[in-house]
């Protein structure tokens, strides 16, 4: 019987559950490590397809449209113009792309260090959709002309009173957005509600 009891446990012997000191038992540990490599898969997964998005369409946009007449989507409310903006979103700061390079690099270093802590399935698609974005365009940035660190982004979805942007910097932007939305409900990236 005292075998039985060494191998399972019993509920007041929390050293045969293999508790430590915050009484987190290792099969906690376990799924913990599961659910969170589930969540970075799930930032991974959403990385790719918002990078892979905005890769295709730039090619397609490169190709067939640039250097031609805008096409109307929605009348001239809704447009598909090629440019291509050095600076940052809405072709500000055209004098500063090697710092904006530099600042995609960082955040997207940022990215990668949190994902290590995280367990929330609202954190991971934000996150993914930063770190998508953030790669669409230092892909742009290091291997478009003028050269690299200095490359030109392709913006071409043009709404009418509005800057032209690109798929890369919708996912930054809805990734932001839900960043902010996720803060303001106090969900942090690990998993845990704080309220203020």
């Amino acid at each position: 019987m005292a075998e039985a009891e060494r191998i399972i446990g019993t509920p007041d012997d929390p050293e045969a559950e293999g508790t430590d000191e915050s009484g987190s038992t290792a099969a906690d540990a376990a799924v913990n490590a599961g659910q969170g490599r589930r969540k970075v898969l799930v930032l991974l997964s959403v990385a790719v397809v918002a990078y892979l998005l905005d890769l295709v369409s730039k090619m397609i946009v490169v190709a067939k449209l640039e250097h031609q007449p805008p096409i109307d989507i929605i009348g001239d409310w809704l447009q598909f113009r090629a440019i291509r903006n050095a600076g940052a979103a809405f072709g500000f700061g055209e004098a500063f792309t090697v710092i904006f390079t530099i600042i995609a690099a960082g955040v997207i270093v940022v990215i990668v260090r949190l994902a290590r802590k995280l367990y929330s399935l609202p954190w991971a698609i934000a996150l993914g959709l930063l770190l998508g974005g953030a790669l669409g365009n230092l892909t742009d940035r290091l291997f478009r002309a003028p050269g690299v660190f200095e490359g030109a982004v392709v913006d071409f979805i043009a709404p009418k009173h509005f800057a032209v942007f690109n798929l890369a910097d919708s996912a930054i932007v809805c990734g932001g957005i839900l960043i902010v939305i996720l803060s303001f409900k106090g969900l942090d990236p690990d998993g845990t509600v704080h309220k203020d």
